[in-house]
């Protein structure tokens, strides 16, 4: 086994006065109570910034509109009751963070397209040595069972992990409950989640060829299976499950959730049995498909990830998926937490297999081990036309989407650092100009942020399009403007962009306290004009939906678009490298993918260009 206390993050240091340790809790949620509440900026700042983030996006005419109905509403009654109503909610002992709340509701349990595509996310896990697919899961599980002890709370490691921590300041790691033996439910008008105990579901649920199987995680006498045991148990899985293709129930948690709540309900009420397979289900561990394919590029490996079959999934909980030639990634379940906590999960799994860290146990499998209990569904007539009408939507919605790899190899974060630049600001910018290259406008451009320096924090948005960047790519695209003028623009917008970067982090963004004020009408009372005013709409129409997660044991990762005529377009920055991922409803994808390449191409030659001209007059 791990050595839990080695293999955790480092210890917190030295923290800013405020915040004080729990002597009751374990380490990762030692700080928890002392973190700061998310707080409501004012109205003035908020108001400053959104007509700073309309503007690039707007004629003057429209512009000086929006102008007018934002001072007005600045300076009128309703704005400062508003403001009044959400100071108060935030100030009320009994809520932890004002907005977590209202946001889970609107985001994720109260959104009913299908999770799939829209909310998933996936990471597809570098590859390491080749290995069978029993092997390659055997592995997998193994290594991520000591980080499992390190966040459970109801087991004897007890909360060892410790926390993040961002410049010093440990972050919220109360989603962390999640990871583990947990699972969405679907119910109308909004979903559900529940936590189960690891103590009492020990096991983990392997699917292939659409047929579920149970694999308990220890021996009668409670120890732990070895690796072998566990390469013994996936490998009479895949024997098993090979013999025959089983009804694709899982395709009905692909389906649109309040279908899927409809469908369940009928699960349910065709044989009191299947109650008991969901929660053999929903309390497992982990989901783990053992995919009967092979892919070997980033974008078939990305797809297959991303939405497989739609039917050898359960895409209502965490999974852990691998394929016939070891291949291996991650599918995350995003309603009760954003991607970092995963990332830290699967990297912590990576690493120490590739350090070879992992206890993998026993080299040769018990003489004793249980033949795998496969979990089975008593289906009715209404069932089976359940999952065909389920298959039918996902098939449809799946062909109707595109998915491209940008591996940019021809430089990264370290040579972006030479220029004393932030590398994440230089990519959002690259995304800019590709994207004028594409529609000759600037993007309405979402940033994914984390807030979780406060209590209950998710995310902000960091409005990427700006009038710095504007400025920027009107250089870049004009042939009369020198490399010089091009680098001052760069600069200035890449000083903007880390500045309400930023801001989103400390809670001081424009769409969470817009969203929070607007939550605040009571009913009957008039939604105020400036979120009727088409530029609101507009710059709340993220066409390019952004997030950056990097890591070197990552190849890769992604997740669809957020409006029908937008891309998603996830991105990681390693040393030598830039990667995109890019999404979209077959909106000439790989354009995009092209003005991505020559974008990131000419903003290094400018630079240069720069460099060398400043380097040549000081000889």
């Amino acid at each position: 086994m791990v050595n839990m206390r080695q293999n955790s993050s480092k210890a917190v240091p030295q923290l800013p006065p405020g915040y004080k340790a729990d002597p009751n809790r374990g380490p990762m949620l030692r700080y928890q109570e002392s973190l700061p509440h998310l707080p409501v900026p004012t109205l003035s700042s908020t108001l400053s910034k959104y007509l700073e983030t309309v503007q690039p996006h707007l004629t003057p005419a429209e512009y000086a509109k929006t102008e007018t109905t934002v001072h007005a509403f600045e300076t009128s009654p309703i704005a400062r009751e508003l403001q009044r109503r959400l100071e108060a909610r935030a100030a009320d002992p009994s809520i932890k963070n004002w907005l977590a709340d209202w946001w889970n509701e609107t985001a994720y349990m109260g959104y009913r397209d299908p999770v799939v595509v829209y909310v998933s996310y996936f990471y597809l896990h570098l590859e390491n040595g080749t290995m069978s697919a029993a092997q390659r899961a055997a592995t997998l599980i193994k290594a991520m069972l000591p980080f499992r002890l390190l966040v459970e709370t109801k087991i004897f490691y007890s909360e060892l992990l410790e926390p993040e921590v961002v410049r010093g300041v440990p972050l919220c790691m109360a989603s962390y409950k999640w990871l583990f033996h947990a699972s969405r439910y679907p119910t109308v008008p909004s979903d559900t989640a529940h936590k189960f105990d690891s103590r009492t579901h020990n096991h983990v649920v392997f699917i292939r060829n659409n047929r579920f199987f149970e694999v308990a995680l220890a021996h009668p006498d409670g120890r732990e299976l070895s690796a072998a045991d566990l390469e013994q148990q996936i490998a009479q899985v895949i024997k098993l499950a090979d013999s025959g293709i089983g009804p694709a129930v899982g395709a009905l948690t692909s389906d649109n959730r309040d279908n899927w709540a409809h469908a369940r309900q009928r699960l349910l009420e065709a044989s009191p049995n299947n109650k008991d397979a969901l929660e053999r289900l929903e309390s497992a561990m982990v989901i783990v498909p053992l995919d009967p394919t092979k892919p070997t590029s980033r974008e078939d490996l990305s797809w297959s990830l991303w939405v497989g079959n739609g039917r050898n999934r359960w895409y209502d909980k965490h999974q852990l998926i691998v394929f016939d030639n070891g291949r291996s990634g991650f599918l995350g379940e995003h309603s009760c937490m954003d991607g970092t906590p995963t990332l830290r999960m699967n990297e912590f799994i990576l690493a120490a297999l590739a350090a070879g860290k992992v206890e993998l146990g026993h080299p040769f499998p018990s003489l004793s081990l249980p033949t795998p209990t496969e979990i089975t569904f008593e289906l009715s007539s209404q069932n089976y036309a359940d999952i065909a009408s389920a298959e039918a939507a996902f098939d449809k919605l799946v062909a109707a989407h595109d998915l491209e790899v940008l591996h940019f190899g021809a430089y990264g974060k370290e040579y972006i650092k030479k220029f004393k630049a932030s590398p994440d600001a230089w990519v959002q910018l690259v995304k800019q100009l590709a994207f004028w290259k594409f529609k000759g406008r600037p993007a309405v451009t979402y940033e994914s942020t984390q807030t979780r320096k406060f209590q209950l924090g998710r995310t902000e948005v960091t409005r990427s399009a700006s009038n710095e960047s504007k400025a920027w790519v009107a250089a870049m695209v004009d042939p009369t403007a020198s490399d010089e003028t091009r680098c001052t623009l760069f600069r200035s917008a890449v000083a903007r962009h880390v500045q309400y970067a930023a801001e989103a982090a400390d809670g001081q963004g424009v769409d969470r306290h817009l969203f929070g004020l607007k939550n605040m009408l009571r009913k009957g009372e008039e939604v105020p004009e400036i979120y009727k005013d088409p530029a609101y709409g507009r710059t709340n129409h993220w066409e390019l939906s952004t997030s950056q997660l990097s890591s070197r044991f990552i190849d890769g990762w992604g997740y669809g678009e957020v409006v029908p005529d937008g891309y998603g377009m996830s991105y990681s920055i390693g040393d030598d490298y830039i990667r995109w991922t890019i999404t979209s409803l077959k909106l000439d994808t790989a354009r995009l993918k092209q003005c991505l390449l020559e974008a990131a191409e000419e903003t290094s030659a400018m630079m240069d260009h720069v460099a060398a001209a400043t380097s040549k007059s000081k000889l």
